[in-house]
């Protein structure tokens, strides 16, 4: 079984307020990326980075796509002999290693990916355009969903031929894999996998790794 992790390290970093891509972004004395690609160094057989222009020279390194999909696609692309991809953020730098190896270990036969996710603990409810409140949802069984995402390789690559459009439609790569009809099983990952989306993301990210 070949292991290739994947990093998407496309993200901008507008909403950060930062002067270059957020996985760049330094958080506790370090670059986003490098707290991810710790932790999938020490897992994977090789981690490939889908960077944007500008970011993407160096062994392992990939341009970026024009979606998060894309990126993915491009990166998995680098990597032939990989059986079985593990795509994570870069801006979710408190991922740990035993979350990633649970999720490889959730990909058992007949299952062609397990994804990072957390319990919903707040009311969900589903509303109109209007505001106009149309049901409540049963929170027992909703999940945020997060990364990392482990995919039976083969699988994902099917996944992810899909044009341009589709790919930026996506809102994860797991949604591309059930369209095809395949089984996704979700893994709860702890408290601190939280995701840096904005500057105050950010503090909080550093709190937690200093």
């Amino acid at each position: 079984m070949a292991v290739v992790g994947i990093i998407p390290a496309g993200g901008s970093g507008e909403r950060l307020g930062a002067d270059r891509p957020k996985a760049f972004v330094v958080c506790a004395g370090r670059p986003l990326l490098e707290w991810s690609l710790e932790v999938l160094d020490a897992v994977c057989e090789r981690v490939i980075v889908a960077a944007p222009e500008g970011f993407d020279d160096g062994p392992d390194r990939v341009r970026g796509g024009d979606s998060r999909s894309a990126s993915v696609r491009n990166a998995l692309e680098g990597a032939p002999e990989a059986t079985v991809a593990v795509v994570h953020d870069a801006a979710r730098p408190l991922v740990t290693r035993d979350l990633v190896e649970r999720c490889l270990a959730a990909l058992e036969p007949g299952v062609d990916g397990a994804i990072a996710a957390a319990p919903m603990t707040d009311t969900v409810k589903e509303a109109a355009p209007d505001g106009r409140v149309l049901r409540t949802l049963d929170r027992r069984v909703l999940w945020q969903i997060q990364t990392p995402q482990v995919f039976r390789a083969d699988v994902l690559r099917r996944a992810l031929d899909r044009d341009a459009a589709a790919l930026a439609a996506a809102t994860d790569d797991a949604a591309l894999v059930e369209e095809l009809g395949g089984t996704v099983r979700v893994v709860e990952a702890p408290p601190e996998n939280i995701k840096v989306t904005r500057s105050s993301d950010l503090r909080i990210a550093e709190a937690l790794l200093c």
